[in-house]
């Protein structure tokens, strides 16, 4: 993001914080063109969003923070810097007093975030709404008390009535001419009546008190709960209205006619044309630029191709990439055609004979909505969900798919242009998402400890290993070497909320990636997926946001757009558009393409300011060669809409090896049951393993209890350590400055040896 100093000052008084909500007016930077720009903030349940106006918050969210995984900073008197993975917002207020007011909110509502994340358990099907039976037991508990108070009302009567008798028969016996001793007895006996009586008239005091302290308290719960049930009444009435709307709005499409041009010349408009009206229900999302108006500070450009200077390629998104000319390499001697990528590590012939397909997919319905109307602000990985919404694959497995295309890694291994290398580097970023188009399905959850080795060191030079560290929050560190000359490693921790009618999964973490030769070392952040549809119609998948990949030697940088799907935007959906500049901050390079195709890139020769696009920003010009070709997707493999939409590697993934580690994800029960169509008994085999890993996790909580116990006794200054990773260990990023898992070696040695003995039994 640009540096916000530039933007003018000011901000609207927000109100005192004081509970969970917190509103107000702030200034927000966009660019320098505009500088800050007035915008009203809500403050919610651990989440800051942010709206134009205060009518907006009925219909539209410009964007949102969640303030757990949140970095708040103050840089002067009056500002605010919050950053949560590949987002930040430079916020500022009119007056010291209001910025401090802001701060201490956001930093109570971190606290409160952080503090109910930790206290979730694995899953939320211990978490039932509040319905008919718990009011009906609450009402049974106070009628019960009140019958007892009742009970006690008419014993004390008795005890009144016995004992005032009993103080007369006593009082008359004193009148009679007894012994002295005899009248002292009938004296004392009278006294501890009267103490008797006293007592239980105390006691029926403080039932009564007690009875009304419930009465008072039942009655605010009531009301509490009442509001409750009329709210997620209204939103579930509410999503149903929409989901009727969708339904609609779809069987009115298939039933009229089409409209679209099907004349052969046109057939990207054919297509672009069918999947805005597939999506139209991403509109009220991406139909505002301004709903990403974090990256507004990067330019708009128009591209000129130098073999053609009459002819502009304009963009409507933040770049322009030049689709036309004949894709070419970085010289003759690589040429690479539009079909193929560089295929220099797949001339050898592999050792052995991976498979080509799974079993298919049973086709077994479901109902969606009786199960997800339950989840609706919930994290992703703390509801309960049976394998139907799975895929067979678990999240080690998805991270490792990230290196299908790793020959880009081994050609940028041998540039020697550090600019071209960012170039490849920047198409690799991009290629890790080409397999997420169709994929829909979730992965299934790593257990804690769980493992995924990836050895592809005979066929392609690299070994990878995934090993998940952390449950809550889930976690999982990835290292990958290769002989070809280079190292990848990421510590990827998932953030992901269920809004209703869509599912945003947002990556938090880095990655890193070290050449051997240049030590050229690049440092990006992956950015959000968001899945739509999820109530009625077909699922599809969107990528939106922005990375800055950065060659931490060089300083040189490469700022790449994901154009977030929009209904009425006349350019290419899944666009991607990017420049890459020196460190100085001179443009050489455009790149252009779509996240599910292809990346190009195409070298500037000169820039120029040009005139005024259609929202008045002034573009700048970029004369450049003709586009060349980075990366194309591969072909999907045939059948796959029936194999789970899989790749070709994604298909050998599951695969059965020898030797791998106990823990590998490859051994996972659950995981094996559905691939091999068997979902009910799939199904009960998760269940079990997860209850097998929250009896583990209690287990271990007990210990640490029992420990810090100890240490208090015996003041031994010894702590306990906890669950530590058994293949990963955390080391503070001398880039970053964050503390992440990096690999400490140790399991391709202990796989040679077959000795798995240090790993826990987890299935």
């Amino acid at each position: 993001m640009s540096d916000p100093g530039k933007g003018s000052s000011a901000s609207a008084a927000a109100p005192a914080p004081g509970s969970d909500t917190y509103k107000g007016w702030l200034f927000k930077w966009t660019n320098y063109l505009k500088g800050y720009q007035r915008r009203w903030f809500v403050l919610s349940n651990g989440l800051l969003s942010y709206y134009r106006t205060q009518a907006e918050m009925a219909h539209t969210c410009r964007g949102t923070i969640n303030l757990a995984t949140a970095h708040i900073d103050t840089e002067d008197a009056c500002n605010i810097v919050l950053s949560s993975g590949g987002r930040t917002y430079h916020l500022k207020a009119s007056t010291e007093v209001e910025r401090q007011r802001w701060v201490t909110a956001l930093e109570l509502a971190k606290a409160k975030a952080i503090r109910m994340m930790n206290d979730q358990s694995d899953d939320s099907g211990d978490e039932e709404p509040t319905s008919q039976s718990d009011r009906s037991e609450l009402q049974g508990t106070l009628k019960i008390l009140v019958s007892k108070l009742d009970d006690l009302s008419t014993c004390n009567d008795l005890i009144a009535k016995h004992g005032a008798a009993l103080q007369r028969s006593l009082s008359e016996l004193e009148g009679l001419k007894v012994p002295v001793e005899g009248g002292e007895k009938i004296k004392a006996v009278n006294e501890r009546a009267t103490l008797f009586r006293i007592t239980s008239n105390a006691m029926i005091n403080a039932c009564r008190d007690f009875l009304d302290l419930a009465e008072t308290h039942s009655r605010r719960w009531q009301r509490a709960l009442q509001y409750e049930r009329e709210q997620r009444t209204h939103l579930e009435e509410t999503i149903e209205q929409l989901a009727k709307q969708h339904n609609s709005l779809e069987r009115a499409w298939r039933e009229a006619p089409t409209l679209v041009s099907t004349t052969p010349s046109a057939p990207t408009a054919n297509k672009g044309g069918s999947e805005r009206l597939r999506k139209e229900e991403a509109s009220d999302e991406d139909g505002d630029t301004e709903y990403f108006d974090a990256m507004e500070d990067s330019p708009a450009f128009i591209t000129v191709t130098a073999t053609e200077n009459t002819q502009h390629r304009r963009s409507q998104s933040n770049l322009s990439g030049a689709s036309g000319g004949q894709p070419n390499d970085w010289n003759q001697d690589d040429n690479m055609s539009p079909g193929h990528n560089d295929v220099s590590g797949k001339e050898l012939q592999p050792c052995r004979q991976r498979r080509t397909r799974v079993p298919d997919k049973p086709n077994y319905s479901l109902n969606l909505w009786s199960i997800m109307k339950n989840c609706i602000g919930k994290e992703l990985s703390k509801i309960p969900m049976p394998v139907n919404f799975n895929e067979p694959l678990s999240m080690l497995q998805r991270l490792s798919e990230d290196l299908e295309y790793h020959e880009l890694l081994d050609k940028a291994a041998r540039c020697d242009s550090s600019l071209e290398q960012m170039c490849l580097v920047a198409a690799f970023s991009v290629s890790s998402y080409s397999t997420t188009i169709h994929r829909t399905a979730k992965p299934f959850n790593p257990l804690l400890g769980e493992t995924y080795e990836l050895d592809r060191r005979e066929e392609f030079g690299y070994r990878s290993l995934c090993e998940q560290v952390s449950h809550h929050p889930p976690a999982a560190a990835h290292h990958v070497i290769s002989q070809r000359g280079w190292t990848l490693w990421q510590e990827i921790t998932i953030a992901s909320k269920f809004r209703g009618k869509y599912l945003s999964i947002m990556p938090l973490g880095a990655i890193h990636l070290h050449f051997h030769s240049s030590g050229n070392h690049y440092v990006w952040r992956k950015v959000t997926s968001t899945v739509h549809n999820i109530i009625v119609g077909k699922l599809w998948i969107d990528q939106s946001g922005d990375i800055e990949i950065v060659n931490q030697r060089t300083k040189e940088t490469c700022q790449l757009k994901f154009s977030p799907y929009s209904y009425f935007s006349r350019d290419v959906p899944r666009k991607v558009t990017g420049v890459v500049a020196d460190s100085g901050g001179q443009a050489h390079y455009v790149l252009s393409g779509t996240w599910d195709d292809k990346i190009e890139s195409a070298k500037i020769l000169q820039s120029s300011r040009g005139g005024s696009g259609s929202e008045g920003k002034q573009k700048t010009v970029y004369q450049t060669l003709s586009p060349k070709l980075l990366w194309k997707k591969y072909p999907l493999p045939d059948n796959a809409e029936n194999m789970y939409f899989f790749s070709a590697l994604a298909l050998t993934l599951n695969e059965q090896e020898d030797a791998v580690g106990v823990t590998d994800s490859r051994l996972r029960p659950d995981q094996r049951l559905m691939e091999d169509g068997r979902w009910d008994e799939a199904n009960s085999e998760k269940q079990r393993l997860e209850e097998k890993q929250r009896a583990v996790r209690r287990r271990r909580e007990a210990d640490a209890s029992d420990a810090l116990d100890e240490e208090c006794e015996y003041d031994s200054g010894k702590e306990y350590e906890g669950y530590q990773p058994l293949w990963f260990h955390q080391r503070r990023d001398s880039v970053t400055g964050e503390t992440n898992f990096v690999y400490k070696g140790g399991y391709w040695e202990a796989k040679e040896r077959q000795d798995w003995s240090m790993c826990s039994n987890i299935f």
